[in-house]
């Protein structure tokens, strides 16, 4: 593929350089927006006397807001939820407005709201346990459920804020589990607690209805939970390619999680569905002690859980044409949609020794479903500018979109470029 002969459109150092800053990106701002509606939602409380009247604090309007933030937050992260939201933002036709497109495809910024609202959702909890305490009327399993739980909640905020979580990955995964958990049987001693110290009968209160939601989403995942057998290629000693064929239907722009011992650690792959072949693969490189493992003794089982689920490039239907951008085994993510080829596109494919590592077959396969594809060998060439090769490709192409599967530093990096330069771009933002 030769994409050098058309300059590329230019970054602009204006104001969309700030505005399309990774620190502004659209996670943070539903996350903001969450917590400006909270805020607005306690000033016109506080003008209106709806927390505090007569020296007594009005425990179930704070109680509810607590609740209800956390009912948000929890459900923002079901997977039928997530399907849907997905579904419902590519629905939208390609002769509506670029500019209405571009932001429908920022769909899988949506954890900025299960965030926000859990944040928030803690924060009305510790105003909770203020007022159950200035009171003075609760009981003793109120107050100590209510404060355990205000210790759980901030133990796996703690643990989910961006540079422990990215530094101890699999602490912040065990704690969220665990301590949600408990914090979620905890939650149900405390809201029955709380309603009999109010004398609020337990069936037709709300707060029970909504953690009766709330415990069935966080349970649904589980109930699949099931061991299949797995065929395992190794192309390299950096990668493995896992074979599924045990009745889920995976679809291109989706994803599944896998674990060796579902109580430990889930780990989250593209799905690689074949449009005329039944089945679906996974690739996995080298990337940590956990990887490593498996590709050096494939298994022939694993555990699977939930249910397929939608992910960034599923958007790309969103655009008339779009060019996809990966590096290593980002290809995977990609390679769905260039089998389905329900876009046009421009492929611009950097890794080392393409072939040496993910072996003939699968680079053939690219080769037979993408027109022209740039495919840079970074053992041979050294590592390319790829915001440059995307705008070039954007250039020459016409295409409407940018897709980046890569690490963080490169995705962000090729989002804030592209999107600089007026072109709708979109790439994972490692929020799970």
């Amino acid at each position: 593929m030769s994409i050098v002969a058309t300059p590329p459109p230019r970054p602009r150092n204006g104001l969309r350089r700030i505005t399309r800053h990774p620190r502004f990106m659209e996670y943070r701002r539903l996350a903001a927006l969450v917590a400006l509606v909270n805020l607005g939602v306690l000033a016109i409380g506080i003008q209106n006397g709806c927390w505090l009247q007569a020296g007594q604090w009005h425990l179930p309007a704070i109680a509810n807001m607590a609740l209800g933030n956390l009912t948000l937050g929890i459900l923002m992260r079901q997977q039928r939820l997530v399907n849907l939201l997905f579904w419902l933002a590519t629905r939208i036709p390609t002769s509506w407005p670029l500019w209405f497109r571009w932001g429908a495809g920022k769909v899988f910024h949506f954890g900025g709201i299960h965030s926000g609202a859990n944040v928030a959702g803690a924060a009305w909890f510790v105003l909770l346990m203020v007022a159950i305490v200035q009171n003075g009327n609760s009981s003793p399993l109120t107050i100590a459920s209510t404060a355990t739980l205000l210790g759980l909640l901030a133990l796996m905020i703690g643990t989910a804020l961006g540079p422990i979580r990215a530094r101890h990955h699999d602490l912040f995964e065990r704690t969220h589990r665990f301590a949600g958990w408990a914090a979620l049987a905890l939650f149900w001693v405390q809201t029955l607690s709380f309603l009999h110290d109010q004398g609020q009968a337990w069936a037709s209160a709300p707060p029970v209805w909504a953690l009766g939601v709330i415990s069935l989403s966080i349970l649904s995942p589980w109930l699949s939970l099931k061991r299949v057998p797995v065929k395992a290629s190794k192309p390299s000693d950096h990668v493995v390619v896992l074979k599924f064929d045990y009745g889920d239907n995976a679809f291109a722009g989706s994803s599944n999680t896998i674990s060796l011992n579902p109580l430990l650690e889930w780990h989250a792959f593209a799905n690689i569905p074949h449009p005329e072949q039944p089945g679906f693969r996974l690739v996995v490189s080298r990337a940590g002690d956990w990887t490593g493992a498996l590709i050096d003794t494939p298994p022939s089982h694993v555990w699977v859980k939930g249910i397929t689920t939608s992910g960034v490039a599923r958007i790309e239907t969103l655009f008339k044409s779009v060019v996809y951008v990966a590096t290593g085994s980002g290809i995977g993510p990609v390679l769905p949609h260039l089998l389905k080829g329900a876009v046009p596109f421009r492929l611009i494919w950097a890794t080392r020794s393409p072939r040496k590592t993910y072996g003939d077959a699968l680079v053939d396969e690219i080769l037979a479903h993408s027109t022209d594809p740039l495919i840079w060998d970074t053992d041979r060439h050294g590592k390319p500018d790829l915001s440059e090769l995307a705008l070039r490709a954007v250039g020459q192409s016409g295409a409407e979109a940018v897709i980046c599967i890569s690490n963080q530093r490169l995705t962000r990096k090729v989002v804030h470029d592209v999107e600089t330069a007026g072109i709708p771009a979109f790439g994972a933002i490692w929020d799970s």
